[in-house]
C-alpha cells in the first residue's frame, strides 16, 4: 500500500495534510507522478479561494478530484493495458482498475478531541454543539444531527401523553381516538416548525441564501464527450432517452417484482401468525404465549434483510441509469428505496388495520417489530462497528510498533490507522432510519402509545453512537454544505399526509365512532372522508400561513441583498466616473 505522503522523517511533524490518496502497492512511479501532475493542472486552472476553513479546502479538493476527466483517448503511463476514454473519470477509472485504493480526508487530531469532549463523551441533558459539528463535518451532517435533536425533542410531549395512556388503556384497544387525533395535530406542526428551525440554522452557517451552484457532472457519469454550451468546456454527454429506457423498462419492472416479493413475504408471515395464535388457543400457556411474538420477531429480522438487499440492487440500478447530476441520482434512489422500504414495513401494519381489523393484533405486530428493529440497528450500527474498530486498531498499532520500533511517526501512525477504518457512506441510511420510525410513529402509534418512548430513548443512544463513530469508527468524510435536508423533507411531508389519511380511518374503525352509526355505514366513510380533507386543506393552508423562514430572517437577508446591489452601483459609478475626461 503506499499514501499519498511524500515527506521526509524530519518534516513529519511540520506536515499537515488535508487528503490523503491511498495507492495500490505495485503502482509505478511514473503513474503517481502523473496522476499529480493531473490534479496540479486542474487546481493551477481555477481561481485563488483565499483563506478558507478545513472543510471548505476538503469539498473544494473533493470537487476537482471528481471532475477529473480525460480528455483524449490515452494509456495511463506504466499501464499499456490501462486506457482512459474521453468524457470518464480518471479517479472512477483509476479505482475501478485497483490502482488507486480510495481517498478521503484526515482528522485533525486537536479539533476531534475539542469536538468529542463536548459531543459525546459525558452524558449530558443539553444540546449538542452543532455549530462545532458543522466546523468539523460541514453543514450536510450538522443539519442531520439537528433534525435528530429536533425529532427527539419534539416526540417527548407525545411520550409524556402516551404513557399514562399506555398504563391505564392498555386492555382497552378501542380507546385510541384522542391519541390519533393528538397524533394528527402533532404530525402536521411538527415539520412545519422544523422548516423554521432548519432555516436558522443555515442562515447562521450562512448557507441558507446561498444560490444553487452549478452542479458538474457526477463522478460515475460517462457517455461520448460533446461540448457543454453553458460552461464551454467538452464533458460526457449520454441521451436521455436512453436513460428512459433504463428506467421504465429494467428499473420500474424491478422495483415492482421487489414489491410482490414482499407481499408473498407478508402473506407467509400471517400465515404464520395464524400457526401461532391457533397453537395458543389449543393449549395456552407461557411457552405457547411466548410463541406468539415469534413470527413478528422472524419476519421483523427479514424485514431488515431484505431492506438491506434491495438497497445495494437499487444503488446499482440508479447508477447503471448514468444519472448526469449528483442531485437527479440521488432523487432516484431515495424514491427506489422509499418505495419498498414504505411497503415492506408498513404494509402488514395496513393490512392488520383496514383488512383484518385487529387492533389487538395490530399493537402486538407494530410493538415487536418497532422494537426488533432497533435492537437490530444498534446492534449493526453501534456494537458491531466499535467492536470492529477496536480490533482494527489493534492490529493497526502492532503493525506499526514492528514496522517502526521505538521511532515515533504520528503522523505516519495517524494516516496508517484511518486507512483501516470504515468509509462514512453519508446520511443517507440515518435518514431512512429517522423516516421509518417517524412511520411508525404517526401511522399506528395511537393503537400502540409507548412507541414515542421507544424512538425516544432509540434516538438518545444514536445521537451517542453516531458522534462516536463519527470520531473514532468512520474516516473523516468530506464536507458538503447544505442549505436543508433536501430530498428528505419531501419524503417526511408525504409520510405526515399519509398519517392524516391513516388516523382519520383509524378513528372511523373505532367502535366509539361507529356506535354514532349504527345503521348507515357510507354515511360514517363520507363523514371521516370529509373530515380527512378538512384536515389536509388545514394543513396546505398552515404551510402556507407559517413562512419557512422567520420574519426577522427574511428581513436581514433582504437588507443583505440590499446593500449588495447599493455597493455594486457604487462601484459601477465610480468605474464610469474614472472614465470621464
Amino acid at each position: 500500500m503506499q499514501l499519498g505522503l511524500s515527506v521526509s522523517d524530519s518534516d513529519v511533524s511540520s506536515f499537515t495534510p488535508l487528503v490523503v490518496l491511498e495507492l495500490a502497492d505495485d503502482t509505478k512511479a511514473e503513474a503517481i507522478t502523473w496522476l499529480l501532475n493531473r490534479i496540479r493542472d486542474k487546481q493551477q486552472n481555477g481561481d485563488g479561494e483565499g483563506f478558507l476553513s478545513d472543510a471548505e479546502c476538503q469539498y473544494i479538493i473533493k470537487h476537482e478530484l471528481d471532475t477529473l476527466r480525460a480528455k483524449n483517448e490515452e494509456h495511463v503511463p506504466g499501464y499499456p493495458k490501462l486506457k482512459l476514454y474521453p468524457g470518464k473519470s480518471v479517479v472512477r477509472r483509476l479505482q475501478s482498475k485497483g490502482v488507486l485504493i480510495q481517498y478521503f480526508p484526515l482528522h485533525n487530531k486537536e479539533d476531534l478531541k475539542r469536538l468529542s469532549f463536548s459531543w459525546y463523551k459525558k452524558f449530558k441533558l443539553s444540546l449538542q454543539p452543532l455549530d462545532d459539528i458543522r466546523h468539523y463535518f460541514g453543514e450536510g451532517l450538522a443539519l442531520y444531527f439537528g433534525f435528530l435533536e429536533y425529532f427527539t425533542f419534539a416526540l417527548v410531549p407525545m411520550a409524556l401523553i402516551g404513557i399514562p395512556y399506555y398504563l391505564f388503556d392498555w386492555e382497552d384497544y378501542d380507546k385510541y381516538v384522542l391519541f390519533a387525533v393528538f397524533n394528527l395535530v402533532w404530525s402536521t406542526v411538527f415539520l412545519e416548525v422544523w422548516k423554521r428551525c432548519s432555516a436558522t440554522l443555515a442562515y447562521g452557517w450562512g448557507t441558507l441564501s446561498r444560490k444553487k451552484a452549478f452542479e458538474e457532472p457526477r463522478a460515475g457519469f460517462h457517455g461520448a464527450l460533446g461540448f457543454n454550451p453553458v460552461t464551454g468546456r467538452e464533458e460526457p454527454v449520454y441521451p436521455s432517452s436512453k436513460r428512459q429506457l433504463r428506467i421504465y423498462l429494467v428499473s420500474v419492472p424491478f422495483v415492482l417484482l421487489c414489491l410482490y416479493l414482499s407481499f408473498y413475504v407478508m402473506m407467509v408471515y400471517f400465515d404464520m401468525e395464524f400457526w401461532a395464535i391457533n397453537i395458543y388457543n389449543e393449549n395456552p400457556d407461557i411457552a405457547t404465549s411466548i410463541l406468539l411474538f415469534v413470527p413478528s420477531i422472524i419476519y421483523a429480522v427479514v424485514i431488515e434483510i431484505m431492506n438491506l438487499l434491495y438497497r445495494f440492487a437499487a444503488e446499482f440500478l440508479t447508477d447503471w441509469e448514468n444519472h448526469r447530476l449528483e442531485s437527479s441520482f440521488q432523487n432516484h434512489l431515495v424514491l427506489k428505496v422509499l418505495v419498498f422500504n414504505f411497503v415492506n414495513c408498513f404494509a402488514s401494519l395496513f393490512y392488520i388495520a383496514f383488512v383484518m381489523q385487529d387492533m389487538v393484533l395490530l399493537r402486538q405486530s407494530l410493538a415487536t417489530l418497532l422494537i426488533t428493529s432497533q435492537i437490530l440497528n444498534q446492534v449493526m450500527e453501534a456494537f458491531l462497528p466499535y467492536w470492529l474498530q477496536r480490533r482494527r486498531n489493534k492490529k493497526v498499532h502492532k503493525r506499526m510498533r514492528r514496522l517502526m520500533g521505538d521511532k515515533e511517526l504520528p503522523l505516519l501512525g495517524q494516516v496508517q490507522l484511518e486507512t483501516e477504518m470504515n468509509t462514512y457512506l453519508g446520511t443517507f441510511d440515518d435518514y431512512l432510519e429517522q423516516f421509518l420510525l417517524f412511520g411508525y410513529v404517526s401511522l399506528f402509534s395511537c393503537v400502540y402509545p409507548l412507541a414515542a418512548v421507544l424512538v425516544v430513548l432509540n434516538n438518545i443512544t444514536e445521537v451517542y453512537s453516531d458522534a462516536f463513530k463519527m470520531c473514532h469508527v468512520f474516516k473523516r468524510p468530506f464536507s458538503e454544505p447544505a442549505m436543508n435536508i433536501g430530498v428528505w423533507q419531501l419524503a417526511f411531508e408525504t409520510m405526515s399526509i399519509i398519517a392524516v389519511v391513516t388516523n382519520c380511518a383509524l378513528i372511523g374503525l373505532s367502535p366509539q365512532v361507529k356506535a354514532y352509526f349504527p345503521e348507515s355505514d357510507t354515511q360514517l366513510i363520507l363523514i371521516v372522508v370529509a373530515i380527512e380533507h378538512v384536515l389536509l386543506a388545514f394543513k396546505f393552508i398552515l404551510a402556507f400561513v407559517i413562512p419557512d423562514v422567520p420574519k426577522h430572517i427574511q428581513v436581514n437577508l433582504a437588507k443583505l441583498e440590499f446593500d449588495s446591489l447599493e455597493a455594486l452601483k457604487k462601484r459601477v459609478s465610480t468605474h464610469f466616473l474614472k472614465k470621464e475626461p
